[in-house]
């Protein structure tokens, strides 16, 4: 189904492209792709190609009104969760949740500025 060189891809709508490549890039490990902002921007991470899609650009335009945004979100692993969350705290950044233990390991949530959410999940080992 895909190559190498492909990406898994996943499209977010952000209010402020920008803001949303500076969240991403700085705190999160991704990089830079491709910037059309204030329109749209891609940021990488692995075999993740993010689509940051800003209120000008035809992925945001083709959302039949009334459909906000669901429950769906980026999953990113972490070798040690904790010191994750402190380096993010830190950096100034808030949790949409506490941290959730279960069988397949911890997790917590934040969110990107424009509230699309984020899990950052440490495996069980």
């Amino acid at each position: 189904m895909t190559t190498s060189d492909q990406f898994a891809s996943v499209r977010y709508l952000v209010d402020d492209v920008q803001a949303a490549v500076d969240f991403y890039t700085t705190h999160l490990g991704f990089t830079l792709r491709f910037s059309a902002a204030p329109a749209f921007a891609d940021v990488v991470r692995g075999p993740l190609r993010l689509l940051l899609s800003g209120p000008a650009s035809s992925g945001a335009r083709a959302t039949p009104s009334g459909m906000d945004a669901g429950r769906n979100r980026i999953h990113l692993i972490v070798d040690d969760l904790d010191t994750e969350i402190e380096r993010l705290r830190d950096a100034g950044l808030a949790f949409a949740s506490d941290v959730v233990s279960g069988p397949g390991g911890r997790q917590i949530l934040l969110t990107d500025p424009a509230g699309n959410l984020i899990e950052v999940f440490e495996p069980a080992r």
